[in-house]
């Protein structure tokens, strides 16, 4: 599959070491630091009491999400007053919102407003992925915690969510890219699917020519291999923590 030995030796569909640390921040209802390889992400979840006006009389919640990179994150320090000015900012909130809606019933929320705080504290390739995989387990703690305080008898349902990066690098698929590859990537993709096989979103490009239909079914298999074993270290995290 791949001609160009990988960082630290990976194997082409090997993921990098994750690893979830609790409660990092006591405030929020929920918080969760991944470390994905060396890719940071802080993911918080705030619950209110109420939902945004544009929704009306709907008898349903909302969940929603903010994400920026902190500065000190990458090798070019980002400016506070721009983090949530890119286009891309605005891009990747919108993925971490959609694939986290997409998780839950939002009628058994209630009339609710979830929102979601991802901060890169240090970037090195699948930041956006990173944020979703690690949103979903500070989701999981912060509906546990109002289980606790008695908002809810039982823990609404949800089915687990979580994303992978792939790429074609060297004429070689891989999956879960680190900087150094994503930057010469010729074919760059991000994949949200949930503990069914079912997919959330799909994102594609050619950074460098074109692809083909073949190669596109073998990165999506590639794609489910990843979840899989994201879905492994959830269940673990989840298990253990009580969640």
């Amino acid at each position: 599959m791949q001609s160009k030995p990988r960082p630290k030796g990976r194997r082409p569909d090997e993921l990098r070491k994750i690893e979830f640390i609790p409660s990092p921040q006591k405030a929020p209802d929920g918080s969760v630091l991944i470390k994905w390889g060396d890719t940071h992400v802080l993911c918080s979840v705030s619950i209110e009491d109420k939902v945004p006006n544009w929704m009306g009389s709907k008898p349903t919640g909302w969940i929603t999400a903010e994400y920026g990179m902190l500065p000190g994150s990458s090798d070019k320090r980002i400016h506070r007053d721009k983090i949530r000015s890119t286009g891309r900012t605005h891009e990747i909130q919108r993925l971490i919102g959609r694939s986290l809606r997409a998780c839950i019933d939002m009628k058994e929320l209630g009339l609710r407003t979830i929102t979601l705080d991802c901060d890169v504290v240090q970037a090195d390739g699948g930041t956006r992925v990173a944020a979703i995989t690690g949103s979903y387990v500070a989701l999981r703690m912060a509906l546990a915690k109002l289980r606790e305080k008695g908002t809810f008898k039982h823990i609404p349902k949800t089915t687990m969510v979580s994303a992978v990066s792939l790429g074609r690098h060297h004429g070689g698929l891989i999956l879960d890219l680190e900087y150094v590859e994503d930057v010469e990537a010729e074919l760059d993709s991000n994949v949200v699917m949930n503990e069914h096989g079912e997919f959330i979103e799909i994102q594609g490009t050619a950074e460098k020519g074109t692809f083909k239909r073949a190669e596109w079914d073998e990165l999506l298999s590639l794609a489910e291999k990843g979840c899989r074993d994201l879905f492994e270290i959830q269940r673990r995290t989840i298990q253990e923590w009580g969640l």
